[in-house]
């Protein structure tokens, strides 16, 4: 268990995700520069049980009112959207992903608050609106703080959009 900016991996955790759906996230979030971009990543649970693999992104409507810049807030119905979509892949919600507008690929107090555990959390960092190499987190079971996991990138880096 570590407090945000104190990394601490989780031995042998991971997020596989396809360079594809890293760089789809990474273009949302040079898009929507300087406000934090929004999305949920779906896919399936790690055999092993060490993690997540990510099939596909869908992108969400940042739907928080004031300080977008430094904050995301995704509609429950676009959750369910998603979850629906998912299901009917037979996938589930595997975590979201967001970007920090010139802040590091940390999570912030804010991010700690509004997350669940069991998912990952995907965080792009965006500088003069350029993203950066992204870093993935898991919230402890007990809210006290992040755990970060490997992102493990599979296959070619073809950027798709983000689905919505």
């Amino acid at each position: 268990m570590i407090a945000a900016p104190h990394p601490v991996a989780i031995e042998n955790h991971r997020l596989e995700i396809p360079a594809a759906v890293l760089a789809a996230a990474a273009g949302h979030g040079e898009r929507t520069y300087p406000e934090e971009c929004c999305g949920l990543l779906l896919g399936r649970p790690l055999p092993d049980g060490a993690g997540s693999a990510v099939v596909r992104a869908m992108a969400a409507e940042n739907e928080h009112g004031e300080e977008r810049h430094r904050r995301y807030t995704i509609a429950p119905e676009a959750v369910l959207h998603a979850d629906r979509a998912a299901r009917a892949e037979g996938l589930e919600i595997v975590g979201y992903y967001h970007s920090h507008p010139d802040h590091p690929a940390a999570p912030s107090a804010f991010d700690r608050e509004h997350a669940w555990p069991e998912v990952s959390y995907l965080i792009v960092p965006v500088e003069n609106g350029r993203a950066g190499s992204p870093r993935s987190w898991r919230l402890d079971g007990e809210r006290g703080g992040f755990d970060e996991e490997t992102v493990a990138v599979t296959g070619d880096s073809t950027e798709t959009e983000p689905e919505r």
